[in-house]
């Protein structure tokens, strides 16, 4: 038995080179993953980090020592791989990224037959203790590698989500965050009426402009920027490895994922009478009342990838959407995609003939919402449990699909624990008063912070 692997985390495998990650220990997950799966065929891709060539081939040397044969992507995003392994009808898939951690952190991202997610309900764990114990019997015949080229596929797959006749010669401020997105965005720039202007746009593991999220508001100034200064119709930025995307509207204005999934779950709620959309339950109300008067109907899940690609699946639901700035679709295998979304918002924009603040405006009046904010406490649990002694009588209803959540009427938040990292995260809502919202959020983080000071004394 080797030392535990502080590695693994709830939905991946993340940590910093070369102390919690490195090419031996990448190897022995190999084998463990081999042995745990039992593929005979797995599809291997990489991110831009200059440790990821290194990591993915030590990963490849783990998986063929237990005579699994590899098919190697290259350097692609996470959806690739997730592509490549249900469109060649894989046993499986790994994704060597750290999307938007530091350049320091690598990862593996795991998927099984069908692009079906391993994580810490299923499978994780398992392969874990599988490669902290090490103690592997090679094949008699070792697998192979080679290459996969997929890409032509993928993005003929992704066209298929929209009607190409309707698009109109938009102009675009696309910023790759020097990630993976760039190729793939020209890939299909290719086959699209737009305009483009490219930052950030050559994948660099060294981030030459900064770690690629754009969650960060200090991230998204330079993509606001551009689209004002080029005057362009939509502005888009995406993590690393790219499976999430950010919109910006003409005048720069960054929008909420929130947001987004509304949009998105209306439009497939009204192509699809009766469908089924799945969304998280950080914030609610403005996605549920317009998947239902689109005809749809709404249906709640636990936040994170492999709790709504279950719930997808059971439900046959066609769309699911997470605040975060994931989205699942079930014409990709109900998996996540950061370039569907943004086909589709210019679609829109093309057919509607309209803005995306004149889309979303509406609605962002309607439901202001805090977004999501981050605090660092020391004591969540005892926090979590005053929040809510603090609260429950006054509620209307109390939600614990995930974390806490309290509805009282006119507003209602949610804060629940970090699968993965040591956070709570805080959101809130109102109807129609964004100084309700404002002064809430604010009453809901004081009360936090005293309860997790005096949890401290």
């Amino acid at each position: 038995m080797t030392a535990p692997l502080t590695c693994f985390k709830a939905y991946d495998v993340r940590g910093r080179m070369p102390d919690q990650l490195n090419e031996a220990i990448a190897y022995r997950i190999g084998r463990a993953y081999a042995d745990y799966v039992k593929p005979r065929r797995v599809a291997v891709g990489q991110d831009m980090r200059l440790s990821s060539p290194a990591l993915a081939q030590a990963l490849m040397d783990g998986l063929m020592a237990q005579g699994v044969d590899c098919y190697d992507i290259g350097l692609c995003g996470t959806e690739e791989v997730y592509f490549a392994t249900f469109h060649e009808k894989l046993d499986g898939g790994i994704m060597v990224t750290a999307s938007h951690n530091p350049p320091d952190y690598n990862g593996l991202k795991f998927v099984r037959e069908d692009a079906r997610p391993l994580s810490g309900d299923s499978g994780l764990p398992e392969i874990q203790a599988l490669a902290e114990a090490d103690r592997f019997v090679a094949a008699a015949t070792p697998g192979t590698t080679r290459p996969l080229a997929v890409r032509a596929a993928y993005v003929e797959h992704l066209l298929r989500f929209i009607d190409r006749a309707a698009l109109k010669p938009l102009r675009l401020v696309v910023n790759a965050g020097n990630g993976c997105a760039g190729p793939v965005f020209d890939a299909l720039a290719a086959h699209l009426p737009f305009e483009v202007i490219r930052l950030n746009h050559e994948p660099d593991g060294r981030f030459p402009n900064g770690v690629p999220n754009p969650i960060l508001p200090e991230n998204q100034a330079v993509t606001a920027r551009a689209v004002r200064e080029h005057q362009a119709d939509l502005g888009i930025a995406w993590d690393g490895d790219f499976d999430r995307c950010f919109l910006f509207d003409g005048a720069g204005g960054f929008i909420e994922g929130y947001y987004i999934v509304g949009l998105l779950g209306r439009a497939f709620a009204e192509k699809n009478p009766g469908a089924r959309i799945v969304y998280d339950p950080r914030m609610v109300w403005n996605t549920v009342e317009m998947v239902e008067a689109a005809g749809g109907v709404p249906v709640l899940s636990k936040a994170g990838h492999a709790f709504i690609k279950a719930r997808m699946r059971k439900e046959d639901a066609v769309y699911g959407g997470e605040m975060s700035a994931h989205h699942y679709f079930r014409d990709f295998a109900y998996c996540d995609s950061g370039m569907v979304p943004w086909l589709l918002v210019a679609e829109m924009l093309c057919k509607t003939g309209r803005s995306l603040a004149d889309l979303v405006g509406e609605r962002m009046a309607r439901y202001p919402a805090s977004g999501e904010i981050n605090r660092t406490l020391q004591h969540p649990a005892e926090v979590l449990a005053g929040v809510e002694r603090h609260y429950a009588a006054q509620a209307r209803a109390v939600d614990r699909t995930d974390g806490l959540g309290l509805d009282f009427g006119d507003w209602r938040f949610n804060v629940r624990p970090s699968n993965t990292e040591p956070v709570v995260r805080l959101n809130v809502e109102s109807r129609g008063d964004a100084a309700l919202m404002q002064g809430k959020t604010a009453e809901v983080l004081e009360l936090m912070a005293r309860l997790d000071e005096g949890a401290s004394v």
